[in-house]
């Protein structure tokens, strides 16, 4: 898992890789703060490899929590800049902060 952080000058943006390796998952996305947890506006790309990517744009100077669904399973990314505790989830969430 990974995650790339790019920075654009001309906009207050990041432009945020997320991958991930699944060679065996069929459907991957990544959900969380930056799109209402919705699973259809993050669908990753699989790679010929078996990794999943994909990027997103997130406003910078914020911090935002995600996991990636796996085949349905949620799953955190051991590259995360922090975990964050989630009460409705009952588990921590990943934390990328730009």
């Amino acid at each position: 898992m990974a995650i790339k952080k790019q920075y654009l000058k001309s906009k207050p943006v990041c432009k945020v890789t997320f991958s991930i390796e699944a060679e065996e998952a069929k459907k991957v996305s990544v959900v969380g703060s930056f799109n209402d947890w919705n699973a259809k506006k993050a669908p990753l790309k699989k790679l010929k490899n078996g990794t999943f990517k994909g990027t997103i744009d997130l406003e910078k100077d914020n911090t935002y929590e995600f996991k990636y669904i796996v085949d349905g399973n949620y799953v955190n990314d051991d590259a995360a800049d922090a975990y964050a505790w989630n009460d409705f989830a009952g588990a921590d969430n990943s934390v990328v902060t730009v």
